[in-house]
């Protein structure tokens, strides 16, 4: 049977590209395209995909919390996290929201094609250019502590998200279905948890963790 592949991000030329490579693959079937989380969440529901390609910084809703939502409604989909960045931070938080893999933007054709069959056979693939020690970081760690994304909800990243790119409370409220009241409750927590009291220390703060782009 073919590996059923959804591809999830927010530039048409990079989805066009990876699609031309994915078509040239043999047993790999692409089942639709998504240019953001909400609509990812809803082609996977539609189209049922084996694996889905998802990037992390795209409007609405972010790559890392479309991915936890996918994990915990659709188990049965795998999901390789697109990025630009090897940092850490990036990696542990894939890592965490449930994905089966992690793949470098800027990686060669053969390295995609090994990530596809990997995680279709039910394993982890990581890109070889993330560190030894980013990995041996996240098996190792027992203290139990979260870090500062951890702490917040999935609503409250949400959230965050959506400040960071420029919506008011009230955009926030009807694109969430939420009250003006909730939004501004969840906004208040999001703050206090991360001690962070102006918008533009929120939207820093939401670039660094790359829900948004610089």
């Amino acid at each position: 049977m073919n590996i059923r592949i959804l591809l999830a991000d927010d530039h048409t030329l990079l989805r066009a590209g990876i699609r031309s490579l994915l078509e040239k693959m043999p047993g790999v079937e692409v089942v639709g395209e998504a240019a953001d989380g909400r609509e990812a969440l809803s082609l996977v529901k539609a189209q049922s995909p084996n694996i889905v390609l998802m990037d992390i910084a795209m409007a609405g809703l972010n790559g890392l919390d479309a991915t936890a939502r996918v994990i915990k409604e659709f188990p049965q989909v795998k999901v390789i996290i697109l990025s630009m960045h090897a940092n850490e931070e990036y990696v542990l938080q894939t890592l965490r929201s449930g994905a089966a893999g992690y793949l470098l933007k800027d990686a060669a054709t053969v390295e995609l094609e090994m990530a596809i069959q990997a995680v279709a056979r039910g394993d982890t693939y990581l890109s070889p250019a993330i560190s030894k020690r980013v990995i041996d970081d996240y098996v190792g760690r027992t203290s139990g502590q979260k870090s500062p994304p951890e702490q917040l909800t999935s609503r409250q990243r949400e959230i965050l998200q959506l400040v960071a790119e420029g919506k008011t409370t009230k955009e926030i409220a009807f694109l969430l279905n939420l009250s003006i009241k909730t939004v501004e409750t969840h906004r208040t927590q999001l703050m206090d948890r991360l001690n962070i009291h102006d918008v533009p220390g929120l939207v820093r703060y939401a670039m660094r963790l790359g829900l948004v782009p610089p």
